[in-house]
């Protein structure tokens, strides 16, 4: 029997400044002349979906603002969408409201505004703190600027996240540390390091940069890992290092299995009902988005996920986690009983990929480095 997860809200919001060569997001760089029309027309197409979703009275537990760029909206403008959460559902009193920022496009005086309307959790899109990777990274700020922003969120906000990025093209150890000891000088509550990599779609795939090898990028991340646990920085997921008590709740939910709604351009929902699982998927277009929200019409798809789709989409999240998950979790979250994938369980018990003990399953640090193998073992025909 499936019982209904956890519930959180994201809110997608599609424009940039300026397409990042790395990035294959859905994301458009904003037309300078119709972009307060385009804005608004935006504004009122998500607080439309968001009116017409149904939720059968679950409380949300996490807010994400994501994009693009959410600081291309000013608070009152993100204000908007929050008074039509808070009218339609009931929030958790701890719920966890982040928005995504980019140093190059906030007006400083805007973070006292986010605060004052309720986000209680800011992510910044640093990526790195050196001229020359952010110059190749497409980034529209600077080093100067990322820091200043930086430090002034910190002022502002309990709980600042900073984004950054490592095996950047030509980046040595050295240009390494000098990214790890700004960000530490900071002392943010959490870090998310990614490692790039060449996504299809975009324009690094169609003219390929020079990276650090393989060899060189493992000793990246194990340069990381090492010098983020001196500080006291817990890694608790594959990219995400967090001091005590910071994990982010909304990703957390989504590593877990839980259900969310999306709003806005391409995103994308999960619902648990009626002893079924059910994924939503927005108009990826901001203008069609726009065009078919008059007609009360948001999703290009609507689906109904199988048994063995559950089971793989359940692992692809939750042996994220460095500590795993617990049995019963699974079988909540799935309604899968947890005899049913015995065999690839005894597989990856075989293969030195997961760890077994009591009622939970974890991956092992050879599960970790290798965790698409780990997850093939659950994908099913």
């Amino acid at each position: 029997m499936l019982r209904p997860p956890p519930l959180s809200v994201y809110i997608h919001l599609p424009w940039c400044v300026h397409k990042c060569p790395y990035c294959d997001f859905n994301s458009h760089e904003k037309n300078q002349a119709t972009f307060q029309i385009d804005k608004k027309n935006y504004l009122n197409a998500i607080i439309k979906q968001i009116n017409l979703a149904d939720t059968d009275g679950r409380k949300i537990h996490s807010i994400f603002f994501g994009g693009g760029t959410p600081s291309l909206f000013d608070p009152d403008e993100i204000n908007q969408i929050l008074i039509a959460i808070k009218k339609k559902y009931s929030l958790n009193p701890s719920c966890e409201v982040t928005l995504e920022a980019n140093p190059g496009t906030i007006d400083l005086p805007y973070f006292g505004g986010y605060q004052q309307i309720g986000i209680n959790r800011l992510s910044l899109g640093i990526q790195s703190f050196n001229n020359k990777h952010l110059k190749e990274l497409g980034r529209i700020h600077s080093a100067d600027d990322a820091y200043i922003v930086a430090e002034r969120a910190n002022q502002i906000f309990h709980r600042v996240n900073l984004d950054l990025m490592f095996a950047l093209p030509d980046q040595t150890l050295n240009d390494l540390e000098n990214d790890i000891e700004t960000a530490l000088k900071l002392s943010p509550q959490h870090i998310s390091y990614y490692h790039l990599t060449i996504e299809p779609n975009t324009l690094f795939h169609r003219f390929p940069p020079k990276l650090p090898d393989d060899d060189l990028s493992a000793e990246f991340q194990e340069h990381i890992f090492k010098k983020l646990s001196m500080h006291h920085y817990e890694h608790y997921e594959t990219s995400a290092h967090t001091k005590e008590g910071g994990a982010c709740l909304h990703n957390l939910n989504y590593w877990q299995f839980g259900d969310y709604l999306g709003f806005g351009a391409g995103a994308h929902s999960k619902i648990t009902k009626n002893d079924e699982i059910k994924r939503l998927s927005c108009y990826k277009n901001p203008q069609q988005y726009i065009s078919q929200a008059n007609n009360e019409n948001f999703y290009i798809e609507q689906k109904t996920i199988t048994q063995n789709d559950s089971i793989f989409e359940f692992m692809l999240n939750a042996l994220r986690l460095n500590e795993g998950f617990q049995i019963n979790l699974f079988e909540s979250r799935t309604g899968v009983n947890f005899n049913n994938i015995a065999p690839e369980v005894n597989e990856a018990l075989e293969r030195g990929l997961i760890i077994l003990t009591d009622d939970i399953i974890k991956p092992t640090n050879l599960g970790q480095n290798y965790l698409n193998d780990l997850l093939q073992i659950f994908l099913r025909e």
